[in-house]
C-alpha cells in the first residue's frame, strides 16, 4: 500500500501541471509552480527519509530483511532520482516562467516576440519533462508494489488494510 500511496501522490502532482496549451505567463501559473514544488520536495524527502529509516533499521536488525522489505526500500530509494528530476524540470520551470514574465515588459519588437516563443516553448517541455519523470517514479513504485511476494503463512500477522499517509513516521 506504501508504494502505491507515493505512486498516486506523484501522479497527483503531474496531474496538477498545465498542460501545453494551458501555459501562460501569468501569476496563476507561478501559483500552481509553487504549490507543486512544494509538494513534489516533501516527497523527495519522503522517499529519501523513508529509504534511509528502512536502510538504517535493517543494518541494526539482528534479523535479515525480508525480501518485501528489501525490495520496498530498494523501489523508495529508485523512485527518488526520477522524482529529483522531476523536481529539477520544475525548478527549471520557474526559471523559464520568470524570464517569460520578463520579457512581457520589454519593448515589442521581433527580437522581443522571438524571445518570448523560445521560453514558451522552453516552459512547455521542462514541464513535460517533469511530467515523464513523475510517471517513470510513479511506473517504478508500482511495478515494485505488485512484484512482491505474498507472506508465508507462517508470517506475522499483516498490518491493518488502511494505507498509512506518507509521513517520517518510524512505526513501520
Amino acid at each position: 500500500m506504501l508504494l502505491h500511496d507515493v505512486a498516486d501522490r506523484l501522479n497527483t502532482v503531474a496531474d496538477h501541471l498545465p498542460l501545453p496549451d494551458q501555459i501562460r505567463p501569468d501569476p496563476a501559473l507561478s501559483e500552481i509552480l509553487d504549490d507543486e514544488v512544494r509538494h513534489l520536495a516533501r516527497l523527495l524527502g519522503f522517499l529519501a527519509g523513508e529509504s534511509a529509516f528502512r536502510h538504517r533499521a535493517a543494518a541494526r536488525s539482528p534479523a535479515r530483511p525480508t525480501t518485501t522489505v528489501r525490495r520496498t526500500t530498494l523501489a523508495l530509494a529508485r523512485a527518488a532520482e526520477p522524482t529529483g528530476l522531476a523536481l529539477a524540470a520544475l525548478s527549471a520551470a520557474v526559471h523559464h516562467l520568470g524570464h517569460l514574465a520578463d520579457l512581457t515588459h520589454q519593448a515589442p519588437g521581433p527580437a522581443r516576440d522571438r524571445a518570448i516563443t523560445t521560453e514558451h516553448q522552453r516552459l512547455e517541455a521542462r514541464l513535460g519533462d517533469s511530467r515523464i519523470y513523475l510517471a517513470r517514479a510513479a511506473k517504478h513504485l508500482r511495478a515494485a508494489a505488485d512484484t512482491r511476494t505474498p507472506p508465508a503463512a507462517t508470517s506475522m500477522p499483516s498490518p491493518p488494510s488502511a494505507a498509512p499517509a506518507p509521513s517520517r513516521s518510524r512505526s513501520r
